[in-house]
């Protein structure tokens, strides 16, 4: 009998909802799985915002560590956290079917249904510098706090106005997964407010030489979800941002024309004193070179300035 696949995870309950999701897939295509929980420094450390810790990799080396240590054979991530640059002897092995990119808004009044209706002065909440940037450019009388913790904790404390939170800022997949879409006051547009590259799919890595492992996760692939992060994590990588980085991208569907799927890169100041914006087509049988260019249209107009380079 087939020895079950071990799943790296981290232990919130978006984590675990995720890395469950994975384990049912696996069952679905004949092979089973078991968690395996590990703690990582961003779990470790939540009194301060991810960008004032050292390195990088905050939610994933210790899982990384574990899959090179031959303890997990599978880590399951959120894919917006994992690094553009793996440690040698690992590789993406999977992108299943990718969620909801989108920003979402959650609200302590009910009634608010965008950005442009917070109350003037309204305190919002989210530890992302490309969402702080990105809010600052929209709405720079705003006062943006430190919000750090798992989902359901974060929701929490903007429904009690704890810290004088008036909204925050959350993945409107996580919300969704965790069955708290309830929540919501509205989805925004990914125009608006631009997600993180890999925002809302999960990445399955795996030892590059594990022929065995990478056949089991064959089946959960999805090739249009995976031709879009390869594109956005092409963009991020050319920048040089990390995943902390007030770099943000996403892929749209352009009506007009031959309907291909269409890149979207966001570089905004740390202020919200400028923000510029970038698009090209994707190629379908490259879709990392959609991300050289929109990194080049962007540095064109002075991203490598905005990001401290």
């Amino acid at each position: 009998m087939t020895a079950a696949l071990r799943l790296g995870t981290r232990g919130s309950k978006l984590a675990r909802w995720q890395a469950e999701w994975v384990q049912a897939a696996l069952a679905r295509a004949g092979a089973s799985a078991e968690l395996v929980i590990i703690k990582t420094r961003g779990d470790a450390d939540v009194d301060r915002p991810l960008h004032q810790l050292e390195g990088k990799g905050f939610f994933t080396q210790e899982i990384e560590e574990a899959l090179l240590d031959r303890r997990i054979d599978v880590a399951v991530h959120s894919l917006k956290d994992l690094p553009t640059t793996l440690p040698a002897g690992l590789a993406l092995a999977a992108v299943p079917k990718r969620a909801d990119p989108a920003e979402a808004l959650v609200t302590r009044e009910a009634g608010v249904t965008s950005i442009a209706g917070l109350a003037p002065g309204a305190t919002l909440g989210t530890s992302s510098l490309r969402r702080v940037a990105q809010i600052r450019h929209l709405r720079p009388d705003l006062d943006i706090v430190p919000l750090r913790g798992n989902v359901p904790t974060r929701i929490q404390k903007v429904k009690t106005g704890r810290d004088g939170l008036d909204a925050a800022l959350l993945a409107q997949a996580g919300l969704e997964r965790l069955d708290l879409a309830g929540d919501i006051a509205v989805r925004l547009d990914p125009l608006e407010v631009m997600p993180a590259p890999g925002q809302g799919a999960l990445g399955l890595e795996v030892r590059a030489d594990d022929v065995r492992v990478r056949g089991a996760l064959a089946p959960l692939e999805d090739p249009a979800s995976a031709r879009q992060v390869t594109a956005e994590r092409s963009l991020l990588a050319v920048l040089g941002g990390g995943c902390q980085a007030p770099v943000a991208a996403y892929c749209g569907r352009r009506e007009a024309g031959d309907g291909r799927d269409v890149l979207y890169g966001r570089v905004t100041a740390q202020d919200g004193s400028v923000q510029i914006t970038a698009s090209a087509e994707i190629d379908e049988r490259e879709p990392g070179a959609a991300g050289v260019r929109v990194a080049g249209l962007l540095r064109a107009q002075g991203a490598s300035r905005l990001l401290g380079r």
